[in-house]
């Protein structure tokens, strides 16, 4: 089955490209264009009253169905901001500064915790372990290992990694070493919309960070986390939708907050790409698309792409260099590492030239894999080393 004739606005645009990194930047399907449109109007139609429309109907609608992705017990447990730096922070904010911090992590993370968690560390009190990801098959135990040997206020980890597309430990396997006064954020960007997740049996215990502009294909300024119910951490960097149903009245000498996920949200936000996200979804229940079903597909495109290099014999772009060989443990990218950045840039210069664009990270080129991608589109590799 192919899905291109749901993605005609951008392929059109672009009808020489294979473009092999939607987990940079995912092309959106056709049904966010009359989302886009659908927020101007209802900004238009309630002018100061448009946010009676957003938080009374838009954005339940949106918890509903990313719960109905994650398998979440509680939709208002959602809460929503531009980007998931603002999340992160607002979870560390947290934590009272004047005393010691203790954080655990890998040295695999994205930039929106990495870097901040680099300049924290600058602070003399706060802690950081990072565990090395490589080599991946031991990697679990390594893990499990650094939770025994410490005691965290924070632990941190992603699904997927970014820079290599490997998943990490499930939380079910190490989750039970941690005492409950350990706040634990799982960074779900490269998982959710792409492999099958369900959040129900941790919900009220782990913070599940991630967004639209991966795989969940609404493009950026849509980034949410679920927060666990009961949760009364108050954080320092909050903003006034954090006691949204109090705004009318008197402000109480202590600050306060929501009850639900909203305990962690911040302030005035363009609300655009929210709409992208609840068409996208709406979408996949209409068509009965499932997360399942696109890891399939996306796996079935894997594994022609590997025929196709398997085929071009070519001396730098080969299985030999994959960072990982087991696609049951990947998500929807391949990362192939190199011994200096000047060869990635060589090939990535070579790829482009015809048509096929990729992403790097240091000395690892990274070919993301889509719905709008069929399988016979990888031919394309071969006009990039004139292969006939």
């Amino acid at each position: 089955m192919s899905y291109k004739k749901h993605y005609q606005h951008f392929l059109k645009l672009h009808p020489e490209t294979l473009h092999c990194a939607p987990h940079s930047h995912h092309y959106w399907p056709d049904v966010t264009r009359e989302a886009q449109l659908a927020y101007w109007d209802d900004s238009a139609k309630g002018a100061d009253h448009k946010w009676d429309v957003i938080f009374g109907e838009r954005i339940p609608a949106v918890q509903k169905l990313l719960a109905g992705l994650l398998d979440h017990p509680a939709p208002e447990q959602f809460v929503f901001a531009p980007n998931t730096h603002e999340l992160v922070y607002r979870v560390l904010s947290c934590f009272d500064p004047e005393r010691p911090l203790r954080i655990l992590t890998t040295e695999a993370e994205f930039y929106s915790f990495s870097r901040q968690v680099r300049r924290i560390e600058e602070r003399s009190n706060v802690t950081v372990e990072r565990v090395a990801c490589e080599p991946f098959a031991s990697l679990s135990e390594r893990w499990e290992a650094a939770l025994k040997a410490g005691s965290y206020d924070l632990v941190f980890i992603s699904q997927v990694f970014f820079n290599s597309g490997v998943v990490a430990p499930a939380a079910e396997s190490w989750l039970s070493l941690l005492p409950e006064s350990t706040v634990v954020v799982i960074d779900g960007y490269h998982g959710c919309g792409a492999l099958p997740t369900s959040l129900r049996a941790n919900a009220d215990r782990v913070f599940y960070l991630a967004g639209s502009y991966k795989y969940l294909q609404a493009g950026e300024g849509c980034c949410f986390m679920t927060v666990p119910r009961n949760c009364e951490l108050r954080p320092e960097y909050t903003g006034w939708f954090a006691d949204f149903a109090s705004l009318a009245k008197p402000q109480q000498a202590q600050i306060g907050y929501a009850d639900d996920g909203l305990r962690f949200a911040g302030a005035t936000m363009d609300y655009t790409a929210l709409y992208r996200l609840q068409a996208v979804l709406n979408w996949w229940r209409q068509e009965g698309i499932t997360v399942a079903q696109v890891h399939s597909y996306v796996q079935c495109l894997q594994e022609r792409f590997l025929q196709v290099i398997d085929a071009l014999q070519h001396p730098l772009l080969n299985r030999d260099r994959l960072l990982a060989h087991n696609l049951e443990q990947h998500g929807h990218f391949l990362t192939f590492e190199f011994e200096t950045e000047q060869q990635l840039t060589e090939l990535a210069d070579t790829l482009r030239n015809a048509g096929v664009e990729t992403d790097s990270r240091g000395r690892r080129l990274r070919f993301g894999f889509a719905l709008y991608h069929d399988a016979e589109d990888y031919e394309q590799l071969k006009k990039a080393f004139a292969v006939r």
